[in-house]
C-alpha cells in the first residue's frame, strides 16, 4: 500500500496546481449546495470515468465542502503519477493482501472530522454515461469499519462540450441523512444508483 504523502510546500503546490489545471481545461465547474457537518468527516461517494474525476472534485471540496481530501485510487495508477500522492491519494490493490490494509486505512481517516475519503466504488473506469453503476465490495467494509462517525454524501459527474471548445463539468451532490439508512451494501448501491439515474436525466435536459 500507499500512503498519501505530507510536505507542506509540495501540498500547497499540488493545490494550486490542480485548481489551475481544471479551471485551464474547463469551460466551466458547477455544483449544487448541500449540508455539511463540521464535527463528522465525509465519504463521497463517485462515479469513474476519467483521470479529471478526483481533480474536478478536489475542486468541489475546496470550494464547498472544506474538509482535507484523501482519495483511494489503484496502485499502478498511484505508481504512475506518484505527484498525486502529494494531493491526498493513497492507493489499493485488489490483487494483494494489502487490500484489508487500505479499506482499514481509509475508515481511520474517517475518524477524523477534518477529512474527506473520496471513493470510486466502481474500481474502474467506465463510460461516463454508462446506464448501471457496479459496486464492489470493498466500500462496505469502509462503512462498516467507521461506523457512524462521517456524514456520507452521493456524487455524479458528467462532462459536456455542448457549444463550448472547453467541456463544462457538472457535479451532482446529496448529502444522506442517517448513515445507517442503509443496511447492505445493495441498499447502498440502489440508493447510489437512484441518484446517478436523477442526475444524468437533468444532465441531459440541459436546454441552451
Amino acid at each position: 500500500m500507499l500512503y498519501d504523502k505530507k510536505n507542506f510546500f509540495i501540498n500547497r503546490f499540488m493545490h494550486y496546481y490542480i485548481r489551475w489545471i481544471v479551471g485551464r481545461h474547463f469551460y466551466n465547474l458547477s455544483f449544487n449546495s448541500i449540508e455539511t457537518d463540521p464535527q463528522r468527516s465525509i465519504l463521497l461517494i463517485s462515479n469513474h470515468f476519467s483521470f479529471w474525476d478526483g481533480l474536478i472534485l478536489y475542486c468541489v471540496n475546496d470550494r464547498l465542502l472544506k474538509k482535507k481530501l484523501h482519495v483511494m485510487m489503484l496502485e499502478d495508477t498511484a505508481r504512475k503519477a506518484p505527484a498525486l500522492r502529494y494531493a491526498g491519494a493513497f492507493s489499493v490493490n485488489k490483487n494483494s493482501r494489502d487490500v484489508l490494509q487500505s479499506l482499514n486505512y481509509a475508515a481511520q481517516l474517517l475518524d477524523d472530522p477534518q477529512n474527506l475519503v473520496l471513493i470510486f466504488p466502481q474500481g474502474k473506469l467506465y463510460s461516463n454515461f454508462v446506464d448501471k453503476v457496479y459496486f464492489e465490495k470493498g466500500i462496505w467494509r469502509i462503512i462498516e469499519q467507521a461506523r457512524d462517525n462521517f456524514r456520507l454524501v452521493f456524487s455524479a459527474t458528467f462532462i459536456q462540450y455542448l457549444k463550448h471548445k472547453k467541456p463544462t463539468a457538472t457535479v451532482y451532490l446529496k448529502s444522506i441523512d442517517g448513515n445507517s439508512a442503509y443496511k447492505s451494501i445493495d441498499e447502498l448501491a440502489k440508493a447510489y444508483q437512484q441518484h446517478y439515474d436523477l442526475s444524468k436525466q437533468s444532465e441531459t435536459e440541459i436546454i441552451l
